[in-house]
């Protein structure tokens, strides 16, 4: 029986599993001796890239979250919970954590599983850069547990506001969102959304655009600044318009309790603060058994994506540090990577299985085919690297947020398949047609 672990279910972890177990799994048992595990330390999949919309309200994660447990069953491969804590190359074990409930009861003590291939997809947590007071002040959003603790506190915060009178015209809420990347130019714009959703059913009586203002903090000179700067330059007047405040070349240096202070001297003040400034891989990575991590704590991986010194272990999407196309030119931390990762270690692992574990594996080759930015229902901007004009393509408007909400159906037809996902596609429309626009509670 060869043993595949697979540490981590984000995108391309559980597309990967999901593969392996249509291909190897419970049902192909009497054909093939293989046995797909996958591991996470959630009992829950959702796709990260929408973490924000939660946070803002605009997605109930019930609705769209994926139980690791049933989609293990569907598609025959089997599901442990818990979270990665040793690891033991030369037995060829993994180790992982207890698991404890909201009161802090045991569910399911520490364990060891064992394996013949191990792929590491832990993905990545927030980076801090150790600027003092940010991750005590402010949200991250790594988790839908962080996403539903921002989407309460602004519920609430928002309804304390309205029983406080400013004499002043001061804004009544202020939430500064660190960050102008993906993340943060996105939950800004569905916040502006929100505000106005929240006072349509009467859950604070503040103006939407008078008395909440939204401010984006970014250090570079401008938002979104590792797309084109027409890009960047789109998604900021449709910002603007809509009263959200980009302030540029602003790095913090602190943050309190009432707002962040930055080099330059300056002061914003804010009631809500979220950090959206960048990721960095587990600092965890570095203390597994001798696998080599690079300048960013990622695990170091060869072209064939197994790391550089064990080749039974692999690593993909944000967890792993790969060469694109030079010597400092590295495979950037996007779903699109994940997503053609797994495609690849599904060759890779074939080929292990039939040749056996000394089998050539070829080089993972990434293609970058461009990005895009929703901007909720204000509306989307984004470049296509294009294929038959060799350079990038500029697209905004509807077609750009057909596009971008093709990336997730993209991933569910990976989980699902198409019919699975025609029909849930279905259920939300009809779902939406007699719900708010917003999660109320």
């Amino acid at each position: 029986m060869h043993r595949i672990v697979i540490v981590g279910g984000g995108a391309g972890g559980l597309e990967l599993a999901t593969r392996l177990g249509n291909r190897y799994g419970r049902r192909q048992r009497k054909k093939t001796d293989v046995s797909i595990t996958l591991v996470d330390r959630q009992a829950e999949h959702l796709w990260k890239p929408l973490l924000h919309e939660v946070a803002a309200g605009t997605m109930d994660p019930l609705v769209h979250a994926i139980g690791y447990a049933a989609q293990a069953y569907w598609h025959g491969f089997e599901f442990c919970q818990g979270s990665l804590s040793g690891l033991d190359r030369s037995a060829r074990t993994i180790q992982l954590g207890e698991v404890v409930d909201d009161s802090g009861q045991q569910i399911f003590p520490p364990r060891t599983l064992s394996y013949d291939t191990l792929v590491i997809a832990v993905g990545s947590v927030t980076n801090f850069f150790g600027v003092e007071g940010a991750k005590e002040h402010t949200f991250a959003l790594d988790t839908v547990q962080d996403a539903e603790r921002f989407r309460r506190a602004l519920i609430a915060t928002c309804a304390r506001a309205e029983r406080v009178g400013q004499s002043d015209g001061a804004k009544r809420v202020r939430i500064a969102i660190v960050g102008g990347g993906a993340t943060g130019v996105e939950l800004a714009a569905e916040l502006r959304q929100t505000a106005h959703v929240l006072s349509v059913y009467g859950l604070h009586g503040l103006d939407p655009i008078h008395d909440i203002d939204i401010t984006v903090v970014e250090a570079g000179p401008r938002i979104l600044n590792t797309l084109p700067e027409r890009v960047s330059t789109a998604a900021a007047e449709l910002l603007k318009k809509n009263r959200i405040t980009i302030a540029a070349s602003q790095q913090v240096a602190e943050v309190v309790p009432d707002g962040l202070r930055t080099k330059s001297g300056g002061f914003i003040p804010a009631d809500l603060m979220v950090w959206a400034a960048g990721i960095k891989a587990s600092p965890f990575l570095a203390t597994l058994d001798g696998l080599s991590v690079g300048k960013l704590g990622q695990l170091l991986v060869r072209p064939t994506l197994q790391t550089e010194n064990d080749a039974n272990v692999f690593a993909l999407g944000d967890c792993a540090q790969c060469l694109w196309q030079g010597p400092n030119s590295w495979v950037p931390p996007r779903a699109q990577a994940a997503h053609q990762q797994a495609s690849f270690l599904m060759h890779a692992i074939d080929l292990r299985l039939r040749d056996g574990n000394d089998a050539t594996l070829r080089d993972f080759r990434y293609r970058d085919f461009g990005s895009l930015v929703s901007l909720g229902e204000l509306g989307a901007a984004g470049s296509l690297m294009g294929g038959l004009t060799g350079g990038k393509i500029f697209v905004d408007g509807i077609l750009a947020k057909l596009m971008y909400l093709s990336l997730y159906r993209m991933h569910t037809v990976a989980l699902h398949g198409w019919w699975h996902t025609m029909i849930e596609i279905a259920a939300n429309l009809l779902r939406r047609s007699i719900s708010p626009k917003v999660k109320l509670h």
